[in-house]
């Protein structure tokens, strides 16, 4: 007892450490592939979740097909671009923000006008930063909270003659490996200067103070805005493209802009034209403009209703992947049965629920680091306990009960030797005989049970002799009938003799059987017999009290089916032309009764026909009476 207390105390103390030592690689930049994993199930909660109705803050004035179609050409001129602005700017909107990159001179027309209508209205335009990979790395060097910012090489920004008269900010977003955004990075920063997203610029600017920013959170107007690590402001999307209020940038060129979609808004102006602009999958949408997931951040940031993700919501994730291996661990230790695992399910269907609960009302938990602390520990332990239970349950009940799983002798003495016979499927040659009583269901309908008892009594007793002395195994007695074995517990040369000794044998002795009987029974009782030789699997079947040899492939199947050729046909025994040439012209078969054959014959469930032999004994060759084999 002493010693299992003990296993099972390192047990929980290893899960302990599997677990940290999960959340540690992972929260250091390691194990990849545990991110693949989070944003699927970030997916698949989001679906879940549903769509959410925004808050009604923002509008998208967007540049679309129709927009393009009058215009003749993408990117807009200039000066189009400029009377979008103005169209916008009077209907008094608290901010325009140009999701679009202005850096690339014009004519000269139309950037004045575009510079001209940026000075009507609190403006911020779009920049870029550029990195030197494909991705997005992060600096190593200490210097200070702005050490693990997203380092560009250079920023795009806008022409000089724009900037002068509007905000800057980055409008690059953070992708998992499949494209989808995940996040969006406050901070920006080359080896000398810092910007500010895109976004947050926007809020800033709609709010009227610029943003404080601290190691955890961010400050908008006196309130607090939490992000994760490095300043990165996690994105829950409301639903699919166009969730976010969004307007033609072709209603705003017409006047027929409504003057409440406009006034007091954050108006953000960004492409959504077919082969323009930026398009993400989201969980929602296989293609949301880059506009829209811009516009969200900004909804998030005004109205706090973004995902928490902090650094307190990631020290939850640690003490989940410390804390969840051990109790899993500790319930499947505390009861080694059933009870254990279904507590253990248990506890794991509560932290599903409660982490899709959390997900639900904004709280951000990790799905996969969880998982991966939990999983390999709960499992190997469950193996090795498996495997320790059986290890003692053979030891304590080989000699006891390993015997009584098994009827024929040889079985027994081959267990005897090797308790792991036939534990693991076998293929090899054998021959099969099928022995099956006819006309028996409508008989027993008109006997008692007892005189029912006692007639397969004696009919499993005689197909028990025969199949012993032809030194055969008997796998299993279907009722009425019989199946038996030649081939186990090993392939012998002689398998298809002794089988087609055994067939005649059963013939023989069914036939003294079924005439020894009263007439009333005799007269509506009959058998028939199916031999067959060939490639079969070996396997052992059954349960934890009660095991049996069996045999399965095509081999069996025809044998069976090769007793309803017998029935058809009017004699006691079909045989293949296999059973017959593997045991060779020195069988019973040749020796006594009549033989005939071979015939081509459809087998019911074979494409292919199959040769057969017909078997019947002197006396029904004779006309004898009393016998019948339907």
């Amino acid at each position: 007892m002493r010693d299992r207390h003990l296993q099972t105390l390192i047990a929980l103390v290893l899960a302990g450490f599997w677990g940290f030592g999960v959340y540690f690689a992972h929260a250091h930049g390691r194990l990849g592939f545990l991110d693949r994993i989070e944003s699927t199930m970030t997916d698949l909660r989001t679906l879940v979740r549903g769509a959410r109705v925004p808050p009604d803050l923002v509008t998208i004035v967007a540049i679309d097909d129709t927009l393009v179609k009058q215009g003749g050409n993408y990117p807009v001129a200039r000066a189009d671009l400029a009377r979008i602005v103005d169209a916008i700017a009077k209907l008094a909107p608290k901010v325009i923000a140009i999701d679009l990159l202005l850096v690339d001179r014009g004519t000269d027309d139309g950037d004045d006008a575009l510079a001209k209508s940026l000075r009507s209205r609190p403006t911020a335009i779009a920049a870029a930063a550029v990195f030197p990979e494909a991705s997005q790395s992060l600096a190593a060097e200490n210097d200070g909270p702005l050490a693990r910012l997203p380092r560009a090489e250079r920023f795009l920004l806008p022409l000089k003659k724009f900037a002068d008269h509007a905000q800057i900010g980055i409008v690059n977003v953070a992708t998992d490996r499949s494209g989808t955004p995940q996040s969006v990075p406050m901070l920006f920063r080359t080896s000398d200067r810092v910007e500010l997203s895109f976004p947050l610029r926007v809020a800033a600017l709609a709010i009227g103070s610029e943003p404080i920013i601290e190691p955890n959170h961010l400050v908008l107007g006196g309130r607090s805005v939490a992000t994760d690590v490095d300043h990165v402001l996690p994105i829950s999307f409301y639903g699919q493209r166009r969730t976010i209020r969004t307007i033609s940038a072709v209603s705003a060129l017409s006047g027929a802009i409504a003057a409440e979609d406009i006034r007091d808004r954050i108006v953000v102006v960004g492409a959504t034209v077919t082969g323009g602009g930026d398009f993400f999958p989201t969980p929602f949408d296989s293609l949301m403009p880059g506009v829209e997931v811009i516009s969200t951040a900004i909804t998030h940031l005004l109205a706090g209703d973004g995902m928490l993700r902090d650094r307190s919501v990631r020290l939850a994730d640690g003490v989940i992947a410390v804390v969840l291996p051990v109790i899993l661990v500790g319930l499947l230790a505390w009861r080694r049965s059933a009870v254990g695992l279904i507590a253990a399910g248990a506890v794991v269907l509560i932290w599903t629920a409660a982490n899709f609960v959390a997900f639900s009302k904004g709280i951000w938990l990790s799905a996969a680091v969880p998982v991966a602390a939990a999983a390999p520990p709960a499992i190997l332990f469950a193996a090795v306990q498996l495997w320790s239970g059986r290890r003692r349950a053979q030891y304590y009940a080989m000699r006891s009960e390993l015997l009584e799983q098994f009827q024929a002798p040889g079985i027994q003495q081959w267990l005897s030797k090797d308790p792991d016979f036939l534990t693991q499927p076998v293929r090899q040659n054998a021959a099969i005989v099928f022995i099956d009583l006819s006309g028996f269901t409508s008989l027993s309908e008109r006997l008692g049970p007892d005189r029912v008892r006692e007639l397969l009594k004696d009919f499993h007793a005689l197909v028990d002799k025969e199949a012993v002395a032809c030194g055969g195994m008997i796998t299993s007695f279907l009722g009425d009938g019989a199946m038996i074995l030649f081939g186990l517990p090993e392939a012998a040369a002689d398998d298809a003799f002794r089988a087609a000794e055994c067939s005649v044998g059963l013939c023989v002795s069914a036939e003294q059987w079924v005439t020894s009987l009263p007439p009333s029974i005799a007269s509506r009782l009959g058998f028939k017999v199916g031999a067959h030789a060939g490639e079969i699997v070996a396997s052992r079947l059954g349960g934890g009290s009660y095991h049996h040899i069996t045999a399965t492939g095509d081999t069996v199947n025809v044998a069976s089916r090769l007793m309803e050729v017998a029935a058809s046909h009017g004699v006691e025994l079909a045989a293949s032309n296999e059973l017959l040439r593997a045991a060779g012209r020195d069988c019973a078969l040749y020796k006594s009764g009549v033989l005939t054959g071979p015939r081509e014959t459809r087998i019911r469930g074979r494409s292919a026909a199959l040769a057969v032999w017909l078997w019947r004994s002197d006396l029904a060759a004779q006309g004898g009476e009393g016998l019948s084999t339907w």
